[in-house]
């Protein structure tokens, strides 16, 4: 069995112990009632609100490889290479952020240093993204505005250090002294830093945050319509601050896939803040991150198991292959 399913079965198993353990604290009996009377034509249209959002975050994807002059991928290739990242988005190391940038270079022969970067710039947009919802979301009650603040202060700080060129050219001219390893892996870095100006300068975020934010949203409303599955009336501005707060604090903490954080986070604001019933708080907060984590790493399965079959004999280990990329 290779390391690629191996560290998704750990993290399966990681998340049914996580879920065992909410539905425990809860109690399994007010759980179980609340699902027996649940409306699934809610959460069928909250799996195609996150389906919504990837398509979305692959429009992101296609942007960045057309500013970094990456031509020759046909469209479906790429949406595969893209959605294939999403298999190891629930796996130690968060190694899935580099790995579609390993897939390309393995199916396409375009080089890791030339795309990695655009993971700073997805993941620079998503915050953004997310900072605007808890902004919105936070007009909803006192106090949230507190959150919006530090999140901004935070982004402003990572757009500064990537777009203030003298300390970084310092450093890498540092290691490009240096012997060994170091040595030999200041030329990928100065050409990844090279492509990370220019997916991550001003003109080029507009365009990306404004689909982050459009994306991220569908899944704030995904969180609002499985409530309302439930019959729990969260205002939809509340259940966007909930799900931005538990992606923001998922995303800082480093925990793969945020499991754990992110579900107790959902679900004690449901139940603290908005006075969702335990039952329905914590079959909610299962059910919105099966639509957005779960959903997403059984499509990254199909995806990649596309690619193997287009790519015959060049993928071997998937997971062995992720890991030259980020080291």
């Amino acid at each position: 069995m290779s390391r690629l399913v191996n560290r998704v079965i750990v993290a399966m198993l990681l998340g049914v112990a996580v879920y065992a353990a909410f539905a425990l604290y809860t109690g399994f009996d007010r759980v179980s009632g609340s699902l027996e009377h649940y409306r699934w034509s809610s959460f069928a249209l909250a799996l195609a609100l996150a389906t919504g959002n990837y398509l979305l975050r692959f429009v992101k994807w296609q942007y960045y490889l057309k500013r970094l002059g990456v031509s020759g991928v046909k469209p479906l290739d790429s949406f595969l290479v893209f959605m294939s990242g999403f298999v190891l988005t629930v796996t130690p190391g968060k190694v899935g952020e580099v790995f579609k940038s390993a897939v390309l270079w393995k199916t396409h022969s375009v080089p890791v240093a030339q795309t990695a970067p655009i993971v700073v710039a997805e993941r620079l947009t998503d915050v953004i993204a997310i900072v605007v919802l808890i902004v919105i979301g936070s007009t909803t009650f006192h106090g949230g505005l507190g959150w919006a603040v530090a999140g901004t202060a935070a982004v402003a700080a990572g757009l500064s250090l990537i777009l203030w060129q003298p300390p970084v050219r310092a450093l890498l001219g540092f290691l490009a002294g240096r012997r060994g390893f170091l040595g030999r892996l200041a030329p990928k870095l100065f050409e990844a830093y090279g492509s990370l100006r220019i997916v991550a300068a001003p003109v080029a975020l507009l365009v990306p945050t404004l689909l982050s934010v459009i994306g991220w949203g569908l899944e704030a409303l995904a969180l609002f319509l499985i409530l309302s599955g439930f019959g729990e009336a969260v205002p939809l501005g509340r259940s966007m601050f909930f799900y931005a707060t538990s992606t923001l604090a998922g995303a800082l903490i480093p925990v793969p896939g945020g499991l754990g954080v992110v579900e107790g986070m959902i679900r004690e604001q449901l139940v603290r803040l908005s006075g969702v019933s335990e039952g329905a708080a914590t079959g909610s907060m299962m059910l919105i991150r099966f639509a957005t984590l779960w959903w997403s790493v059984l499509l990254g399965f199909a995806a990649l198991a596309c690619l193997r079959l287009k790519f015959p004999g060049k993928l071997g280990d998937e997971a062995a292959l992720a890991e030259p990329a980020v080291k």
